[in-house]
């Protein structure tokens, strides 16, 4: 495994961590030290890996980040009722380019993820989740992205790329393996309308931070979708960050953002999980503890994953046909967990995206608004998008 780019955590961390509970996180996590090196990963689940790469923002004034405040917020948490083990691999250091940086992102994540093991990244900028993405490049045939922001960082493809606008190299630079995009928590006065426009017209899916503050469960079947997800700090309300992280008055507040957190992980699909535009802080901040807290609920979702995906069995589910005009939906519900799926139908003659994802996830409302007649608008793109 090439891990010489990660820098170990610091002695102040693993002082911090010697004085902890021994029922503290931090001593049931296995931590790449300067004495110890990098822990073996037999058995693994988890990793945290720290990058500290932001020179893409477009408000970087050569600050340099530093994660130390996270890690003896998290270290400090109690674990609940987890299997999983955990390590914690240090951080990837900023580069002598970007590109470095990219590179090592995109090694290390390709690494794991091929060793089944799932990263949580702490980054500085959120173009970091191109690198991400970039990982996967050998491993799977279509990738799903959810993005919890407020903006769509579509920008110009054209232009260099920054934390704001890093999407539209990832829709527009081969190999072409993206599949969907879903937005959750966008704010409609940080986004262009031309963006608006485009996400629906390429029929990716964005959900407005109303409609998810209204019914959080919205996002389940986004997640379960997902193989990425990329979480921006700026999608939360100024009120519950520090003073460096202020960004919004209006945004999610520490509950949603961990309930989203939680959904994340509970996704057996996710594979690796990103959370961006940290700015360096003091202990005293609030930030590096609601961080640790959303980790935590993701690695509390995690544990909770249960596989109830497995149609062949007809004893595992509950088949549902609804009529709606020349349509036939066909619904699926799981007998052991009650998620429900949607079946998008197999197109033939057409460059068919979705020949191993025939079943989308959806809701129970999905399944009662189609009873009354109505199209869920998940099943709709996803054919659309198919029907290319």
């Amino acid at each position: 495994m090439n891990f010489n780019f990660l820098s170990p955590v610091t002695d102040s961390v693993l002082a911090h961590n010697e004085l902890l509970s021994e029922q503290a996180l931090g001593k049931k996590i296995k931590i790449h030290s300067t004495q110890n090196g990098i822990p073996n990963l037999e058995g693994v689940r988890l990793v945290i890996i720290g990058v500290k790469e932001n020179r893409n923002d477009v408000n970087y004034m050569g600050e340099e980040l530093n994660f130390d405040t996270i890690r003896t917020s998290l270290y400090s948490l109690f674990p609940g009722n987890w299997h999983t083990n955990i390590a914690d691999l240090g951080d990837i250091p900023a580069g002598s380019t970007i590109e470095d940086t990219y590179y090592a992102v995109r090694t290390i994540i390709s690494v794991l993820i091929e060793k089944k093991i799932i990263p949580i990244i702490i980054g500085g900028s959120q173009d970091l989740t191109y690198a991400n993405y970039r990982a996967y490049d050998t491993m799977a045939p279509m990738v799903n992205i959810v993005n919890v922001d407020s903006n769509f960082d579509l920008g110009d493809a054209s232009v260099e790329m920054k934390n704001n606008s890093f999407f539209g190299k990832i829709i527009l630079e081969q190999p072409y393996n993206l599949f969907n995009y879903s937005v959750v928590g966008y704010q409609t006065y940080f986004n262009s309308q031309e963006e608006i426009d485009l996400m629906d017209k390429l029929y990716f899916e964005a959900y407005r931070l109303g409609e998810v503050t209204h019914n959080i469960n919205v996002v389940e079947p986004v997640m379960r979708d997902a193989h990425i997800v990329t979480m921006d700090l700026k999608s939360v309300r100024a009120a519950e960050v520090g003073a460096k992280q202020k960004y919004s008055p209006n945004g999610f507040n520490g509950k949603e953002i961990c309930a989203i957190s939680r959904y994340a992980g509970i996704s057996n699909k996710v594979s690796s999980f990103g959370i961006y535009e940290f700015k360096s802080t003091t202990e005293l901040d609030a930030t590096p503890m609601l961080i640790s807290q959303m980790i935590w609920y993701f690695i509390e979702g995690v544990n909770c994953r249960i596989n109830d995906d497995g149609f062949e069995d007809e004893n595992n589910y509950q088949k549902y046909n609804v009529l709606i005009e020349d349509e036939e939906l066909i619904f699926y519900k799981s007998i052991k967990t009650g998620r429900w799926w949607i079946e998008i139908p197999f197109l033939p003659n057409v460059n068919n995206k979705l020949k191993k994802h025939t079943l989308l996830p959806c809701t129970h409302e999905d399944y009662l608004e189609a009873s009354q007649g109505k199209i869920p608008e998940r099943w709709y793109k996803a054919y659309k998008k198919n029907s290319f």
